[in-house]
């Protein structure tokens, strides 16, 4: 009788402890196999051990084999690389099965028990799952069919359910459930193809719940996209090549820990199948009606962005001999409209940059490009036409998808044009050349038409499609331009109309008259603020910009800005591999500093962490960023580069006029508040204070203040944690209203502790400063300044010119004593009148 041997290697030595248990269990005392179990680290961890399973395959055999059961992830690897530290006489006779590690190990256990040879137990253990698919209802044959026989090839890791499998030479493979919300969308895509991308070898993926459904290259991003990978999703990776078993756990990894976005919650993750799930939710590419998704109320004349780029022919036809050439003329215009895409991408930062550069992923996309030539060569297409048909195909499966998926058809819809523009010879389409003031009304905007809008031109966007996750939604927040998308009537808006619109309400007045237009509080007359800031019987209230890099300087000026109220470093530091320089930092913050002499210039050390990752400071591994390390928690784990940053600043204001002040981000306690405070006054900064953005710091203010100068509150990041929203959430935007009463309540804490530690200023800097009902409850909450985006100042001061001091404290008890946000809101403008 063989007595072949057992091991078990799991992440949880617990788990496998009580895995061996049960299966001890199964068959009677002193008749079971030899069974050792290679789990955890060596320090009781969580983890696996190639070493550690080496030996204990090498205890387990008797002569008859060994079959090694894993149960996720990292443990196929370390099982793999333990066969090569054995001696490979042993290693022929080790057989690493796709069985599921609980069933997988029982049935091993009972069939080797009972005296089965080792491919006999092994294949007892991949089709472990049938008894309970057949208990439950499930198809058994179709869960047990892409199993290997279990002596076929040793170290098989194949998948031991139904569902697409690998190719039968794949050299690694690993399934990994789509977790973050929006699924396998575009930048994802575009993630998992530049990662692939390093790696020497081939990797596809594919939907383990569709089996009908092709593998796609995961070096496309355009097919990525095309699998529609809704959250729950489990997707199959394979790969072969040199580096495979490298390759395949990377984009594992990616997926699993959800490329940085909001993560779907546990009870959502469940994999679901195409026949028998409910649909994801979606946004509809084309809303039923317009919505507003970027605050303000101007009016200015329209300009119409017409894309005219015609159809191809279909009926034209490459000669043979001259298709080779076509498809070289389509691979130089695909080279030079990717191109044309990066140097928008360069001359921008944040969002901005991340869509654009995956815009132009999609312009030099494999599943786009081959597309085309595969049409030029078998069809004798066109090259414009071969393009427009490719294009065509993939545009119905994006919309097919859904969700944000299904938004980003747009974007592809623009390759296509600038494509075709490039092969013509003609000028690739996008916004018109304005001087003048303008508000820019399209079918929808792509990343590369709104990438380089001069919201100084550009007052407003309005869009027939889109929704508030669009790009057009995106850009237009990020540069403080109101925005309405879904209004069906846009094609009918001609160039010149007069518009009047409304980024929060989604209301658009196609020639209004002169009674609408006086409701616009950013109309394109409106002059430059003049200070000072007041509210109408003198109570001083500075108003200061928002400025984020030395470019928005002149425009803070322009518009009167009192002084700077929030200076966010962060420019100097994204998109670096590495830390600025001493030198670099002092002559950027020096170029800001010296264009408000004589004024406040309030500095914000780095905020790097959650949306603004920095490779050289902050992990990308993080499970939950925005709860993480970030902001002044960065200098826990690197304090000097916080350290070299105060003394940057510190440089900069010795050589300026500006009175510089300087505050640290995401401080919770008082505590931090103290230690943040002694740093900066060691540089040589004497007004130094700290921002608060968590509820902790709102609700100890008291204490907090009497370890600074003054305190800023940033009402973007406050309203996310107190309501526990995600700013960047369009489900959520009704939860991070600033006129939520429970936010309002802690700034009116805030302000009380102000009284109580004798007048510590204290500012806000978030875009509740920027609305004029709301600026004049904060003036009544006691906040003392307000900085927002510049174009915001001048109808902030004239709000607060028209009231005194004791109608903002009324219209703040109002919307204290509110409900909920819209009862607040209607509750202060009656008090302010």
């Amino acid at each position: 009788m063989t007595s072949v041997g057992i091991v078990a290697v799991s992440h949880s030595a617990p788990l496998a402890k009580a895995a061996l248990a049960l299966a001890g269990e199964m068959v009677r005392e002193g008749t079971g196999p030899r069974v050792l179990a290679a789990a955890g680290t060596a320090d009781g961890g969580t983890g696996t051990d190639a070493a550690v399973i080496a030996d204990a395959i090498a205890e387990a055999d008797s002569g008859d084999g060994v079959v090694v059961l894993t149960d996720l992830g990292s443990a196929i690897m370390s099982a793999e690389l333990a066969l090569e530290f054995i001696d490979p006489e042993l290693a022929a006779r080790v057989r690493v099965v796709p069985a599921p590690f609980v069933e997988g190990l029982l049935a091993a256990v009972v069939r080797a028990a009972g005296g089965a040879a080792l491919d006999e137990v092994a294949r007892e253990a991949s089709g472990a799952l049938r008894p309970k698919i057949e208990q439950l209802g499930g198809d058994a044959a179709a869960a047990t069919a892409s199993a290997p026989a279990a002596g076929d090839v040793a170290g098989a890791t194949g998948p031991s359910t139904g569902g697409a499998g690998p190719a039968p030479s794949a050299d690694a493979v690993a399934s990994a459930t789509v977790r973050n919300v929006a699924g396998l969308h575009a930048r994802p895509a575009a993630v998992i193809a530049g990662a692939v991308a390093s790696f020497d070898a081939e990797v596809t993926l594919a939907r383990e719940d569709s089996p009908q459904r092709a593998p796609v290259s995961a070096a496309s991003p355009i097919g990525i996209a095309t699998l529609a990978a809704a959250p729950g999703v489990s997707v199959l990776i394979a790969a072969t090549g040199t580096q495979a078993t490298e390759a395949v756990e990377h984009v594992r990894a990616l997926i699993e820990e959800g490329f940085g976005e909001e993560l779907v919650g546990e009870a959502s993750a469940t994999p679901t199948s195409d026949a028998a799930a409910p649909a994801p939710r979606t946004t509809d590419p084309t809303p039923t009606g317009p919505i507003g998704v970027s605050a303000g109320r101007v009016v200015g004349p329209a300009v119409v962005l017409r894309r005219t780029v015609r159809e191809p022919s279909a009926d034209e036809r490459v000669p043979d001999d001259a298709r080779d050439g076509a498809v070289s003329l389509v691979r130089e215009a695909s080279i030079r409209v990717t191109e044309q895409y990066r140097e928008r991408a360069s001359a921008v930062e944040g969002q901005r940059r991340t869509v654009i550069e995956a815009t132009a992923d999609m312009a030099g996309d494999a599943t786009l490009v081959g597309g085309v030539e595969a049409l030029i060569r078998g069809e004798g297409l066109t090259p414009t036409r071969a393009v427009w048909q490719t294009a065509a195909e993939l545009v119905e499966q994006y919309r097919a998808a859904g969700g944000l998926i299904a938004e980003r058809a747009t974007d592809l819809i623009d390759v296509r044009n600038r494509l075709i523009a490039a092969l013509r010879g003609d000028e690739p389409p996008g916004v018109p050349a304005r001087r003048e003031p303008f508000i820019l009304v399209a079918d929808d905007l792509a990343p590369a038409d709104t990438v380089t809008l001069d919201p100084a031109v550009c007052l407003a966007l309005v869009t027939e499609q889109g929704g508030p996750t669009s790009h057009t939604a995106i850009i237009a927040r990020e540069l403080g331009l109101p925005a309405v998308v879904g209004y069906a009537d846009a094609r009918s808006i001609r160039d010149g109309d007069l518009l009047l619109v409304d980024g929060d309400s989604g209301e658009v007045v196609v020639r209004p008259d002169q009674a609408a237009q006086a409701t616009a509080t950013g109309v394109i007359t409106l002059p430059p603020f003049e200070g000072p800031g007041q509210t109408r019987n003198g109570h001083r209230v500075l108003l200061g910009a928002n400025v984020g890099a030395p470019r928005d300087v002149a425009r803070a000026v322009e518009r009167g800005a009192e002084g700077v109220g929030l200076f966010r470093t962060e420019f100097c530091f994204l998109d670096r591999e590495t830390e600025p320089s001493l030198d670099e930092q002092v002559a950027a913050y020096r170029e800001v500093f010296d264009g408000f002499p004589g004024q406040r210039v309030v500095v914000r050390t780095l905020d790097a962490g959650s949306d603004k990752p920095l490779p050289f400071l902050t992990n990308d591994d993080e499970p939950n960023p925005a709860l993480g390390v970030r902001g002044l928690r960065t200098a826990r784990r690197h304090p000097e580069v916080l350290d070299r940053q105060l003394a940057a600043i510190a440089r900069a204001a010795e050589g300026s006029r500006a009175e510089v002040w300087v505050m640290a981000p995401m401080v919770a306690t008082a505590e931090e508040a103290r230690d943040f405070v002694a740093r900066a006054r060691a540089a040589g900064l004497t007004t130094v204070g700290v921002m608060i953005e968590t509820p902790a710091a709102g609700l100890t203010a008291v204490e907090v203040m009497r370890e600074v100068d003054f305190v800023s509150l940033g009402t973007n990041d406050l309203a996310q944690y107190t309501m526990a929203a995600d700013r960047q959430a369009g489900d959520l935007a009704d939860l991070a209203n600033p006129w939520q009463p429970a936010l309002l309540r802690i700034i009116g804490l805030i302000g009380e502790a102000s009284r109580e530690t004798g007048g510590t200023p204290v500012g806000v800097c978030g875009e509740a400063a920027a609305d004029p009902e709301l600026a004049c409850v904060l003036v009544g909450l006691g906040v003392t300044s307000l900085s927002m985006a510049a174009r915001a100042i001048t109808r902030v001061g004239g709000r607060l010119a028209d009231v005194d001091l004791d109608a903002c404290r009324r219209a703040a008890d109002a919307a204290l004593a509110a409900a909920d946000p819209t009862e607040a809101k209607a509750a202060a403008r009656a008090a302010l009148g």
